[in-house]
């Protein structure tokens, strides 16, 4: 190899290098992000009975879907300030297996639509866009009827981000095998 050769190879390994750096921090935030917002949620009681409406996102550290609408959850928190509770469930954490039960959570990210009164009006299985989300919580807002989604958003692949589950259909399956 010349040195011009050489140079290119070193100059490529210093770019993955780079980018890996960049790909790992990235990810690094987006998991640190879910669980700021997780941490910085009401207890699920308390937000459910409280008299203001509540969304409750049921996600998981590993869910690339999560992690894609997490920018979106924040913003909603942050728009609706006081008018709204936000409440992050994650589905790996064994304190909410009652609350998985409860609300049939068979997939994720599962946002549950709650009005004043604590009761779900609505649900969202997968990802959706921004301008979806905002919808449904305007309705919500207004004690509307929710907008139905068209049809059951883009979820993660399990197989690959997560291997160790079984395949049975349950809460962490991102709704695989569901009809």
């Amino acid at each position: 190899m010349d040195n011009k050769d050489s140079a290119m190879a070193k100059a490529l390994a210093i770019v993955a290098a780079v980018l890996a750096v960049v790909v790992f921090w990235t990810r690094s935030l987006s998991s640190q992000s879910l669980e700021a917002l997780a941490q910085a949620s009401l207890p699920l009681d308390e937000a459910l009975g409280n008299g203001k409406p509540t969304l409750v996102e049921f996600y998981a550290d590993w869910c690339e879907v999560c992690h894609r609408m997490e920018p979106t959850m924040a913003h909603l928190k942050q728009t609706h300030r006081g008018a709204l509770d936000l409440v992050l469930l994650n589905v790996d954490n064994p304190l909410w297996e009652q609350e998985l039960d409860q609300f049939q959570i068979r997939g994720i990210p599962t946002v549950l639509f709650c009005g004043p009164d604590g009761s779900v009006r609505g649900r969202s299985i997968g990802l959706r866009q921004p301008e979806e989300l905002e919808a449904m919580v305007v309705a919500l807002l207004r004690d509307e009827p929710l907008p139905q989604p068209s049809r059951q958003g883009a979820t993660s692949a399990v197989g690959d981000a997560n291997p160790s589950q079984s395949s049975a259909v349950g809460p962490r399956s991102h709704g695989e095998g569901v009809a």
